[in-house]
């Protein structure tokens, strides 16, 4: 039976590592910049307009924000890069306490980096993939805003990205769900390292 929806909940918010849940599920960061469309991806595969809040100020998203999807596993949305009204303060704690998340979270199967596909891959974009790469991250890539994109240019646009940034790269629409059963296959290909089991 397809799967293009999981039931999906809201758990918490953390400013850092130490104040993350203790979940064992295998869990999922999404890296984008902040117009990107993360909240509409996460509302998107739970069938669910509000789960995760939209909005059209880039930079909103300050914290991580935990999402459960049944028991199987979690995404992180994390502040988008490339926020402008935001102060090189601010911005500094932010990268501090992400660097400490990504680099020490154990639960973390593998980021999902998401670029917008109706424009080339933008600078930030190509320095965020590489501060994963040096670190040797695992990491696959999700194109957003595919039903903005021609279905002619639909293949080139995902050849593209697979030629500058390799490994797996799935579209996705957050208006046509028939991208999500591969999204789903792939994030559930995954095992975590630990006990599954949430005693929530």
């Amino acid at each position: 039976m397809a799967t293009k929806y999981m039931q999906a909940k809201f758990l918490i918010s953390a400013e850092k590592l130490s104040q993350c849940p203790p979940y064992t599920l295998p869990e999922f960061p999404l890296l984008g910049r902040s117009n990107v469309g993360k909240s509409s991806f996460i509302n998107a595969l739970a069938n669910q307009k509000k789960l995760a809040k939209t909005s059209n100020t880039p930079g909103k998203t300050r914290l991580i924000n935990f999402f459960q999807f049944s028991d199987k596993f979690m995404i992180a949305d994390l502040p988008g890069y490339g926020y402008a009204k935001v102060s090189k303060e601010a911005q500094d704690r932010w990268q501090k306490y992400l660097e400490e998340y990504l680099l020490e979270r154990e639960q973390i199967s593998s980021l999902i980096q998401l670029i917008d596909g109706r424009h080339e891959i933008q600078k930030n974009d190509y320095q965020m993939r590489q501060w994963v790469e040096a670190y040797n991250l695992p990491i696959f890539t999700v194109v957003t805003k595919m039903d903005y994109v021609p279905k002619s240019k639909t293949l080139n646009v995902i050849k593209n990205i697979e030629k500058q940034f390799g490994g797996i790269v799935l579209p996705f629409s957050a208006v046509d769900n028939r991208y999500n059963e591969k999204i789903f296959e792939h994030i559930l290909g995954f095992k975590s390292s630990q006990d599954n089991n949430l005693s929530l």
